[in-house]
């Protein structure tokens, strides 16, 4: 996986500013600036929010940086809403937060974007978002997904969940759906990054959805209450996902989808790009099928091989399948002690498996993957079973 770029501008803010005034004032610019805006970005990286801001409200002249911008603009909406302790107080009453750079609670992996950095991110959840998002990986596609994609997603987010990775997507219909779900019900992480303010539940039939991440996990948003989505931050959201991630992996996307505007910019952050294959003729897994035929995608099609890409080199091998067992063919002495753990009535989660065989439930999955592709035990919605006379 390639590093990004060293990026000479990610300094810490000079320590003259007031961290307090900077919190308030950057929650104040979350309303008047778009998502992903460089050049106003720029201007705070190099004055500072709290005086840019007591600029715009005294009708100053902007900075150099913002030279060719209308302040009129700035200052109408800045009219309406120019009370961040009101969304502070806000977001404090629905038990979350608003985290800046510098924080404690900050992803540092987001300074890979440059000047489009968010100015901060509004946080709510039970997972601390910057822990969470050390081991994480991105789980996109597209929104009217067929049957085969939502299972993918769905499997390969639990899979992943259940190996201690976190599960970042979009809260969206499709594929996002699934993938929270697979977390979810695997007990995992899962963070979604939201286009639109922390308290709006969109679409509106994932009210129950985001309600759960919110409870179980992390939602996230650079957008502060109450804002609706626009296309274009649904854009600016996708950049978010692929800094925060170690690589972002697209299951199910046509020519045209917005799936695929995550994997270029994770590529050009220097994150890992994988993508699931799909029929060949279906239109739902064109975009993906390109996607794999451009340099440094990888082709995946399960959470062993995702880790492989973005875990550890030469800790996170993916076990190398083989058919299935014949006649004089033996498992390891490792691997038959963990199939003899695998109950032939009911099932048992890898957890359970993984005590009994005293094992740790990383390396008891790897040998679960193996003895499943040599079709000796099989994964059910409950759990691992073997297979009649294995």
């Amino acid at each position: 996986m390639r590093a990004p770029d060293p990026l000479p501008w990610a300094e810490p803010d000079p320590p003259a500013r007031d961290a307090a005034a900077e919190r308030s004032a950057r929650a104040a610019l979350t309303r008047l600036v778009e998502p992903g805006d460089e050049a106003f970005g720029r201007a705070v990286r190099v004055h500072g929010a709290a005086r840019l801001l007591a600029d715009l409200r005294a009708g100053r002249a902007l900075p150099v940086e913002l030279a060719r911008r209308d302040p009129a603009g700035y200052r109408v909406r800045l009219g309406g809403h120019d009370d961040p302790e009101h969304d502070l107080a806000r977001i404090a009453g629905l038990g979350g937060d608003f985290v800046v750079p510098g924080d404690p609670g900050w992803p540092t992996q987001l300074d890979d974007l440059g000047d489009t950095r968010p100015l901060g991110l509004w946080v709510r959840g039970a997972a601390t978002l910057r822990l969470a998002a050390l081991r994480s990986v991105a789980v996109v596609g597209a929104r009217a997904c067929t049957d085969y994609g939502a299972h993918v997603a769905a499997t390969l987010a639990a899979d992943l969940a259940e190996a201690g990775w976190t599960v970042v997507s979009g809260g969206a219909y499709g594929v996002d759906a699934a993938a929270h779900r697979g977390a979810l019900v695997v007990a995992g992480p899962t963070v979604a990054v939201l286009a639109c303010g922390i308290d709006v539940h969109y679409p509106r039939g994932h009210e129950r959805l985001l309600a759960r991440i919110a409870e179980e996990g992390t939602v996230v948003t650079e957008l502060p209450p109450g804002a609706h989505p626009t296309r274009y931050r649904f854009v600016e959201r996708n950049r978010v996902i692929a800094a925060l991630t170690r690589g972002t992996v697209v299951v199910e996307a046509a020519l045209r989808s917005g799936a695929l505007i995550s994997a270029r910019r994770a590529a050009r952050l220097g994150r890992q790009v994988m993508g699931v294959p799909g029929p060949v003729g279906s239109p739902s897994s064109a975009g993906v099928h390109a996607l794999l035929r451009e340099p440094g995608s990888v082709l995946v099609t399960r959470a062993a091989e995702v880790i492989e890409q973005v875990g550890l080199i030469g800790d996170d091998l993916a076990p190398v399948l083989s058919g299935p067992l014949r006649p004089g063919d033996d498992p390891a002495p490792i691997t038959r002690r963990i199939l003899e753990t695998v109950p032939t009535r009911g099932a048992a989660s890898t957890a359970r498996i993984a005590r009994e065989a005293g094992l740790a439930p990383a390396a008891t999955r790897r040998h679960l993957d193996v003895l499943a592709a040599r079709e000796l035990v099989d994964r059910t919605s409950k759990g691992w079973r073997r297979r009649g006379g294995a």
